[in-house]
């Protein structure tokens, strides 16, 4: 138990430290009520905290700036001036969220008014040393590469003259947590109960619930373009809650909720499956059954799927975060796991700082010799990897010539 514990506050630290890392020299111009405002921001990350300067030209008038209470919260980085105007003191605020290597700032010079403008990084301007991103350094690897082409343009729009699936939002017993919960369940186009289909269990990251996959990445649209393109098998996807509480939303601290996706997978054998299975026309064996994952869902799947290959042959993680467990742990009985594996399908971005975990992961499989896929693209951790990792998924399930 003391073991079980003391991971799980690792983990939970490694979670409070996903950051965006915005070490570097950053410019951007803002259009304000004085004017054109050229700022060069170089900021320093220390875990959360952001210390830094500015040098600020307007019309020739230059200043230097002091930021002071930076900081960085997840993708999002604030910081505060102080300028004075006569005898008064202005605070103005920085609101910045980091994403595709900008940030984007909204500046509130205190009750005047406020702006918008993109800082861009600095060619070079990081320095020596590993590059950092969300959650800690990243050092790429000579495996550490795509395992296929990126995906087409337009993969995750709906296209004209094509079915279209349907999305329904369920409600089922969930014996071990003792309260009705949901889950968002897509169906294939010419869904029928005459018709028996795979299941794709698709699981949600720490600040989301059963309504992320739906938010961020299109999941209906994907699939109905790969089923209408005959990439994919018509199948239907469930995507629960994986927070196994009572009051199971994110709330204001998500990272306190950690300690319910370990406890997901008695909610999701015991309960949720069997409703599946009898609402819906689904094949009930476990080739037909898949697992797959973003961030703390990634995670899951892995420690779930992994350890249950009597229910799924089908295993995915996508930027798996901290909670995944040591690679032998997941995979105390290699030779067994690769003959009863259809498919483990490990990724991340090569701009992820958990991209360590799922290289330990697929280090682990590759000395092992246990048949996997392992993808690294051009992204972080964010849904333009999570959804076009469901994407190539979704192309490799439920084939009998998967192996």
């Amino acid at each position: 138990m003391k073991i079980h514990i003391t991971l799980l506050s690792l983990g939970l630290a490694s979670l409070t430290a996903w950051a965006a890392d915005v070490t570097g020299t950053w410019k951007a111009e803002f259009e304000t009520q004085r004017g054109l405002q050229k700022y060069t921001f170089n900021l320093k990350q220390d875990g959360s905290k952001v210390t830094g300067k500015a040098s600020v030209d307007r019309d020739g008038e230059k200043r230097e700036v002091e930021f002071k209470d930076g900081k960085a919260d997840g993708d999002t980085v604030t910081l505060v001036e102080l300028l004075k105007v006569q005898d008064r003191e202005i605070n103005i605020t920085f609101t910045g969220k980091v994403e595709d290597g900008a940030i984007k700032f909204t500046r509130k010079v205190g009750d005047i008014g406020t702006s918008e403008a993109t800082a861009k990084r600095e060619a070079g301007a990081r320095g020596p040393g590993p590059r950092r991103g969300f959650g800690g350094p990243i050092e790429l690897k000579p495996d550490d590469k795509p395992a296929f082409p990126d995906a087409p343009q337009g993969f995750d729009q709906a296209r004209d003259g094509i079915a279209a699936g349907k999305l329904e939002m369920v409600e089922y017993d969930s014996k071990s947590v003792g309260t009705k919960r949901k889950a968002l369940v897509y169906t294939p186009p010419g869904y029928s109960p005459n018709t028996k289909y795979p299941v794709l269990y698709l699981l949600h990251g720490i600040g989301g619930d059963e309504e992320e996959w739906r938010r961020g990445g299109n999941p209906n649209v994907i699939l109905d373009n790969l089923i209408a393109d005959k990439s994919a098998v018509p199948m239907i996807i469930v995507m629960p809650n994986g927070r196994a509480q009572p009051d199971d939303r994110p709330g204001p601290n998500a990272m306190a909720t950690a300690p319910a996706f370990a406890k997901f997978d008695q909610d999701l054998l015991g309960s949720l499956i069997p409703f599946i299975e009898s609402k819906y026309s689904a094949i009930p064996e476990r080739e037909s059954r898949a697992l797959a994952g973003l961030s703390m869902g990634g995670g899951q799947s892995l420690n779930f799927g992994l350890a249950h290959l009597e229910t799924f042959a089908w295993v995915g993680g996508f930027s798996s975060a901290p909670n995944t467990r040591p690679p032998a742990e997941l995979l105390p009985d290699p030779e067994k796991a690769a003959k009863q594996l259809k498919l483990l399908y490990v990724s991340c971005g090569n701009k992820d700082g958990l991209i360590r975990i799922s290289q330990n992961v697929h280090a682990y499989l590759k000395e092992k010799s246990v048949p996997h896929i392992w993808h690294v693209d051009e992204h972080a951790h964010d849904f333009q990897h999570w959804k076009k990792g469901l994407y190539q998924f979704a192309q490799l399930i439920f084939k009998t010539n998967a192996k």
